[in-house]
């Protein structure tokens, strides 16, 4: 099937760059360089973001751009932090250690493929089902970055580790559903303190980007099942509250 049409260049353009980080972090990764690895996943991920804005900014999306999209993904937020993180960590544990790195590399390649045949005009638009792929592997990447730059790895059970990605791997194939960001709408105006609590988050980031890097990527992957227990939590209050009206109402 040719492309008669075209293709869009510049978010195309914005999608390689992701796939080049991603090339770059496996080579790392047989070199023996996590650290350089853990930082082309980051910088992929902030191409992954961009190439999507800038697709609906220009109107730009193309069926094209959707699959290349998925299979840089694939490489960049899948095979990439499966293979860093199997030798950086998993490798001593064996058996346990490469099935984790291959459930998390598997459960990545199934989340694309569900949120591809998903239907746009419901899911897709609103909240992610699941954890998307970057997110995941931005907990990996951030973590090997502020293992060297901080020095904390050597206080944590490597066991610890191997539960993450396994946990990983099971809230990428969730239910669970995640906060998209695709609803933040940049062009309109927003309140003043909005703009002055921006500044602040960029200059703590900044400041400390090892640490804060870390601590966002976790505390988004733990923001989907936070938020399900809150919702179970208030719809069985609501329960309770509408069994006690019909109790009290069938009284009078």
């Amino acid at each position: 099937m040719k492309l008669k049409k075209g293709v869009y260049i510049i978010p195309n353009l914005f999608t390689t760059g992701n796939f080049f980080c991603g090339f770059y972090a496996i080579i790392s990764v047989f070199n023996q360089q996590f650290y350089n690895a853990a930082v082309a996943i980051i910088v992929a991920i902030i191409f992954d973001g961009l190439d999507g804005k800038i697709a609906r900014l220009t109107h730009s999306s193309s069926d094209f751009g959707l699959e290349y999209d998925s299979l840089s993904d694939l490489i960049s937020f899948g095979l990439a932090p499966g293979l860093l993180v199997y030798s950086w960590v998993l490798q001593p544990f064996g058996r346990i250690g490469w099935l984790a790195a291959f459930l998390f590399v598997i459960c990545g390649a199934l989340r694309l493929a569900r949120y591809n045949v998903q239907d746009t005009s419901d899911v897709r638009n609103l909240d992610f089902t699941g954890l998307p792929i970057p997110a995941a592997a931005g907990v990996i990447a951030s973590t090997v970055i502020m293992a060297k730059d901080l020095l904390f790895v050597e206080k944590i059970e490597p066991f610890i580790l191997v539960m993450t990605v396994y946990l990983l791997a099971f809230l990428m194939v969730s239910n669970i559903r995640y906060r998209s960001f695709k609803r933040l709408d940049l062009r309109k105006k927003k309140p003043f303190n909005i703009l002055v609590f921006a500044i602040l988050f960029i200059y703590i980031i900044a400041t400390i980007p090892e640490l804060m890097i870390f601590v966002i990527t976790v505390i988004y992957a733990l923001s989907g099942p936070v938020e399900r227990v809150l919702f179970h939590k208030k719809m069985k209050q609501e329960e309770i509250v509408d069994v006690e009206d019909k109790t009290i109402g069938g009284s009078l």
